[in-house]
């Protein structure tokens, strides 16, 4: 075993043997690997929910901007019974008031009400965090006033963009006048 130890240190003295790192070496260099992986996950950690409300603030400000152009162009719509659910072309299926008259072209009910330029929007938004609707302006139902934990009964307006979080007993929030306010409280639970 000593003259093995031997012949190892001759060759290694000769360069024939490259040295390689030590067991310390290499723990040391995987601790600090580890030290900076966590660090820019819990950087990173925050950006997803950012990013899904900075998703949500903008398809809120997409179908406000629908809604505003589809009352615009049509001043007769003043009620959702004028938006009864329709067909989409060629299919069976039935979809909501809002949804259907902004997405979808020609006949709007049985009263042959036209709505022009459409389609307002190309799809609905669709998100496994948030829903966006529409208030009819009748409906009541609870929505949280924002920046603070007040809850109103009172329908919102007619035309209202609505912002629901996912979560459980998600309280909804109108986005109309503040998309940015409403999708941070329903995504993010804060402002």
């Amino acid at each position: 075993m000593i003259r093995t130890y031997q012949r190892i240190q001759r060759r290694r003295a000769a360069g024939e043997i490259e040295g390689g790192f030590t067991l310390i070496e290499l723990l040391i260099v995987i601790v600090v690997l580890g030290i900076l992986a966590a660090i820019v996950v819990f950087a990173l950690g925050g950006v997803t929910g950012k990013s899904t409300a900075a998703a949500c603030q903008s398809d809120a400000k997409t179908v406000g901007i629908g809604v505003s152009a589809l009352m615009a162009e049509n001043p007769t719509v003043t009620g959702t019974g004028q938006l009864n659910a329709g067909t989409v072309a060629g299919d069976t299926s039935t979809v909501g008031n809002w949804e259907w008259a902004l997405t979808s072209t020609g006949v709007l009910n049985s009263k042959t009400l036209v709505i022009s330029g459409n389609p307002f929007l190309q799809s609905w938004p669709n998100s496994s965090s948030y829903t966006i609707s529409v208030s009819d302006g009748s409906s009541a139902f609870d929505f949280a006033t924002l920046g603070s934990t007040a809850i109103g009964s009172t329908p919102a307006p007619f035309g209202d963009v609505m912002v629901t979080g996912a979560g459980t007993g998600a309280l909804m929030y109108d986005a109309t006048v503040n998309p940015i306010e409403a999708c941070n409280y329903a995504v993010l639970g804060k402002a």
